[in-house]
């Protein structure tokens, strides 16, 4: 079974960082997407976006699920 690696939508902001030290803590391999086009193409309004086996989560969800690996 082939998994995708999440990919993290980020501008760079402070809580854009926070999730991203979360993820290198947790050695979780992921992408990163800092595409402002990209991001409104997939109609992402807020940032860090954490894209997980097709399920988009916002800040509050993503560490959730971080916390949970």
């Amino acid at each position: 079974m082939v998994t995708e690696k999440p990919i993290l939508y980020t501008t760079g902001c402070p809580r854009c960082k926070v999730l991203e030290a979360k993820l290198n803590s947790k050695h979780i391999e992921y992408e990163i997407v800092t595409d402002m086009d990209v991001m409104e193409q997939l109609g992402i309004q807020t940032a860090p976006t954490l894209k997980v086996a097709g399920r988009m989560m916002d800040f509050g969800t993503a560490n959730k699920w971080v916390n949970e690996q």
